[in-house]
């Protein structure tokens, strides 16, 4: 007798290609991997509207940095540097 299981959450993984003549390919070959349940392609149009919630907020970014109230890293060693003593 099998037994199935359900996964009431099943994890989902995006894929970025940036050429679309291999999706076809990819689309193939990703459904040969068992416990794959199903591939969709789907293309995302990136919405670059500023809210104005977003303006306020990159407004006080500026007048911080202006100030010299952020912190900068000029090296990822040095950003984390910065992590490690928080």
């Amino acid at each position: 007798m099998a037994t199935t299981t359900s996964i009431s959450n099943p994890a989902q993984m995006i894929i970025t290609l940036e050429d679309n003549a291999l999706v076809a390919d990819i689309k193939r070959a990703l459904k040969l991997i068992r416990g794959v349940a199903s591939v969709r392609v789907a293309t995302i149009n990136d919405d670059n509207t500023i809210t104005p919630a977003m303006r306020r907020s990159i407004n006080k970014a500026r007048r911080e940095y202006a100030n010299g109230e952020t912190i900068s890293c000029s090296t990822p060693e040095e950003m984390q540097r910065y992590f490690d003593s928080l």
